[in-house]
């Protein structure tokens, strides 16, 4: 898999977190603690994104 493609999918989950984090927020229910988890995985995909593109932009 090449490093564009990786970095795409990881963009694609990080948008989907967006949308699941929004929904979560405006559910009458909404599980503090699930969204705090999902918070933290939504920044755990950004640090990432932001690894691999720095990585990226070193070896060019």
């Amino acid at each position: 898999m090449s490093l564009q493609t990786h970095l795409n999918q990881l963009t694609r989950k990080h948008e989907a977190l967006e949308r699941e984090i929004q929904e979560a927020i405006h559910r009458p229910s909404a599980d503090d603690l699930h969204i705090a988890e999902l918070k933290r995985r939504k920044l755990h995909l950004k640090d990432e994104i932001n690894r691999l593109q720095d990585t990226a932009g070193t070896l060019h």
